[in-house]
């Protein structure tokens, strides 16, 4: 298994790739937050990896709203699995509360994706966030299944989401059969934006960021001067749960 420490003598040589479509507005916003992200930033003050019925989720969206706003949260993102349908529902759904609710502080809901991606000839899932939902480069990613051929490599998804300029990061990076500190610098390499760092792998209740994989995401996510992210992942009823 490599060490983190093994890893710091080869950082000069990891060269990220250009992000060819710049960042928007919205992902300039989005960046500042994920830079101020710790271990108690979720679930109550930001959540950035929820699902609703619109890929394998159990929320409506509108019942994600409702928990979300019930909850407190400043920022989040739905992140179904190739699909923004639940996300536009939610969208329109969050502007019509505010225009009733006008002297109530509403959250930032920020577009999201979950992607299937093969990084070192594993499956894992690259979060996409902050892009312009209508950009050609990422059709591709939202037909509700995954995608396949080319289009299922990770430089490819990250480059799509960087072309739509938004942010891409590695979802739950200890949750593969390859370890993190294999899959981390190669999603690097390819100009990943940030790594999901906190993360509760055992699913705990209440839910909290397991504390070994944090540690090591974290140090490994400061080496390769990645972004952090937390989220719940939740697929069940509960925004403050997973399952």
């Amino acid at each position: 298994m490599l060490k983190i420490v093994d890893m710091v003598v080869n950082l000069a040589s990891v060269s990220n790739l250009p992000k060819l479509g710049g960042e928007n507005e919205s992902a300039r916003t989005l960046r500042q937050v994920f830079e101020n992200i710790d271990a108690d930033s979720c679930p109550q003050s930001f959540n950035f990896h929820m699902h609703t019925i619109f890929s394998d989720g159990r929320l409506k969206p509108e019942e994600l709203m409702s928990q979300a706003i019930a909850i407190g949260l400043q920022g989040l993102a739905i992140t179904d699995h190739h699909s923004i349908d639940g996300y536009q529902v939610a969208r329109c759904w969050l502007e019509d509360w505010k225009a009733t609710h006008s002297q109530q502080a509403a959250p930032q809901l920020w577009t999201g994706l979950e992607v299937n991606a093969n990084l070192l000839k594993t499956e894992v899932h690259i979060l996409g966030y902050a892009f312009d939902p209508q950009h050609p480069r990422l059709l591709r990613y939202l037909q509700g299944q995954a995608p396949t051929g080319s289009d299922y490599e990770a430089a490819n998804v990250i480059a799509a989401i960087h072309q739509a300029g938004g942010l891409a990061v590695l979802a739950h990076p200890s949750r593969y059969p390859r370890s993190a500190a294999q899959l981390i610098p190669e999603a690097a390499r390819w100009g990943i934006d940030g790594v999901e760092t906190y993360y509760a792998y055992n699913n705990p209740q209440p839910w909290q960021p397991s504390p070994k994989q944090t540690k090591q995401v974290r140090q490994l996510g400061e080496i390769y001067g990645l972004l952090h992210t937390c989220g719940t992942d939740t697929h069940g009823k509960n925004l403050l749960m997973r399952l």
